[in-house]
């Protein structure tokens, strides 16, 4: 007894573009975090296929993360798209022990599910409902995945095979109307196409059937077709003719099949791998993306962590977007830097007018031994963009006039001013780094003028100080505890005076403590307005830090505003705005200028008399 001939079918294979893992990367941290439940995806092949034995090939891409669309033609008329969805998995260890059977046996169900409600016959790409599972490894770049095409097992005898006439024009405008699913199975009357109806399937009788075929190995239809006939079999249809049309007519043929089993316990689809073995596979993308761009993605990795369980409503793009002024590219400034960098800030700007000396670079990361003798700034912002080329930054020589510190060139000072103004004015946020107290009184001037978020860090020898300035007189700021004007503290001063001596690890923890208080207003929707008493995603803010060594203490304090202030007082402001440069001339020749202004003079003379008031109380006390 002749032996039946069944129908065989070619398995799909896929083709996955490297956008589709840099896209499933990026919605894998911004979007997916810890959530491994199915995600909607699409695929898409192409109609025309002229490469002989070869298999049915689907394709995925970034767009594939799209809306699968089931109307409306792609720019390819000759595109066919198809759902699918992608399950995501947080580990390796996930991805392996996932029951494949299982698994697969799911999505079979319910396709399986469309076929017995007949709503499969609103879009006849369900049928063909792919399926990805994957596991990204985000900091190797690699992306382990498998594919499948679940099929019901669906078992048709040939009867007759022929030649087929080549597809008419009219089969072909229809096609071409039906939109870019992958409705390519169609009813055939006389020729003319149709779609298939819920009376075909219950009418009993021989269906005749046209296929848009995208295999062109030697009589074995594309698997997507199996759940097709599946779909026609589960309804009691047992013998059809169907026209499977390919792009090269020669390869087109007509078979007559008579049903012989379906089985719905039965399901495979696995993609096999090159070696034609069932198994995963594997994309590694390390050595195909830009370094540059693998840094910078990797840079985001770190911080995007954060919003999957520790701090989900942490705003990173606004950290990132911030422009940021270092005033002073020392140990503070080097350390600052290397902070943000952490944090993804994209925009540093240094600011320093000294020379790199052969004893900064032990204590300033940012400089080699050599870099000794260049440009402080310029080097820091080099330095900068070596560690990650992706950062802005860019270093300016500047002298910032100081308090105290008489005018000696009005025309390149004057320059100077105008810089730093216009520096203050173009960034978000000033950290005053500088080694004198007087060098941050300017800075504090223009940055209040301007409202801008102020950073104060300050070291002593086993202590230090980190405070953010008030703005509109809520809080205070460096200067606001003090009674008289910045003077010269540099000139007449013995070497260790002259040098910031500090134990080393102060800057350390002083830098970081102040790049932390800036992410934290940052966060806050009032940002520097915000007082004291309130919460941000990552904590309370405050105002003061002050640290000791000695003790291991630290300090959280909060000072308001000084009125008499000689920095940020309404007087000084207005003066200030009044005056301009003239102003800030007057004040550098003259503290006491200041002083009268603010009316810290007052406060001075107050104080003197209430002393004197005092004395002689005291003494009237001695005399009786």
């Amino acid at each position: 007894m002749t032996e039946p001939i069944l129908l065989k079918f070619a398995p799909v294979n896929s083709f996955v573009d490297s956008s589709f893992f840099q896209e499933l990367s990026k919605r894998k941290l911004d979007q997916f975090k810890l959530d491994s439940t199915k995600k909607p995806l699409f695929a898409t092949f192409d109609i025309q296929v002229f490469q002989s034995d070869s298999n049915p090939t689907i394709s995925l891409s970034s767009e594939s993360f799209g809306t699968f669309n089931t109307s409306h033609p792609g720019n390819n008329n000759n595109e066919r798209s198809i759902p699918g969805f992608i399950t995501n998995l947080n580990t390796i260890e996930e991805f392996k022990k996932l029951d494949k059977s299982a698994f697969i046996k799911d999505a079979a169900d319910v396709i399986m599910g469309t076929i017995d409600d007949k709503s499969f016959l609103e879009d006849l790409s369900v049928l063909n409902c792919f399926q990805v599972i994957s596991f990204a490894d985000l900091k190797k770049f690699k992306f382990y995945y498998w594919i499948s095409t679940p099929s019901v097992h669906s078992v048709w005898e040939i009867l007759e095979q022929s030649s087929v006439p080549d597809i008419s024009e009219d089969i072909l405008l229809w096609i071409q109307q039906q939109g870019s699913t992958g409705n390519n199975i169609f009813k055939l009357t006389d020729g003319t196409p149709s779609k298939l109806t819920a009376e075909d399937l219950n009418s009993g009788n021989v269906l005749s059937l046209g296929y848009l075929d995208t295999s062109t190995q030697p009589n074995k239809p594309s698997k997507l077709l199996q759940n097709q006939l599946a779909a026609i079999q589960a309804h009691g249809i047992n013998a059809i003719n169907i026209s499977i049309f390919r792009s090269l007519p020669s390869q087109s043929y007509q078979l007559r099949l008579s049903s012989k089993e379906l089985d719905r316990t039965k399901v495979n689809g696995w993609e096999r791998t090159s070696q034609g073995k069932l198994g995963p596979k594997l994309a590694d993308l390390s050595s195909l993306i830009d370094p540059v761009k693998l840094s910078e993605q990797s840079v985001d990795l770190n911080l995007k962590l954060m919003k999957w369980r520790v701090a989900p409503n942490i705003n990173l793009d606004i950290v990132k977007d911030t422009r940021i002024l270092l005033l002073g590219s020392g140990t503070l400034g080097c350390y600052v830097a290397r902070g943000l960098l952490g944090w993804g800030v994209r925009h540093i700007t240094f600011v320093d007018n000294g020379k790199v000396a052969f004893s900064n670079p032990v204590r300033q990361p940012l400089f080699n031994f050599e870099d000794v003798g260049s440009p402080k700034a310029e080097k820091a912002a080099e330095s900068l963009k070596k560690i990650f080329p992706m950062v802005e930054s860019r270093g300016v020589e500047l002298e910032i006039p100081m308090a105290g510190h008489p005018v000696t060139n009005p025309e390149k000072q004057k320059k100077e001013f105008e810089t730093l103004v216009r520096l203050i004015s173009d960034h978000d946020v000033v950290f005053l780094l500088t080694d004198s107290r007087e060098t941050r009184w300017l800075p504090t001037v223009i940055a209040n003028d301007l409202k801008k978020i102020v950073i104060n860090a300050a070291l002593g020898f086993d202590s230090y100080l980190v405070m953010r300035h008030g703005v509109e007189g809520n809080l205070g700021c460096y200067f606001c505890n003090d009674v008289v004007a910045p003077t010269d503290s540099l000139t007449d001063r013995t070497l260790d005076q002259m040098c910031t001596v500090a134990r080393p690890g102060v800057a350390l923890l002083a830098a970081s403590l102040a790049v932390e208080l800036l992410v934290s207003i940052l966060q806050h929707p009032d940002k520097h307005y915000a007082g004291t008493d309130q919460v941000t995603i990552l904590g309370k803010l405050t105002h003061q830090l002050r640290g000791f060594l000695g003790g291991f203490d630290v300090m959280k304090l909060e000072a308001p505003a000084f009125e008499h202030c000689s920095a940020c007082s309404k007087k000084v402001l207005t003066k200030y705005n009044e005056k301009g440069w003239d102003f800030i001339v007057k004040c550098l020749n003259d503290p006491k200028y200041v002083e009268e202004v603010s009316g810290l003079a007052e406060v001075q003379r107050q104080a003197d008399e209430a002393l004197m008031d005092l004395s002689e109380n005291l003494g009237s006390d001695d005399d009786w």
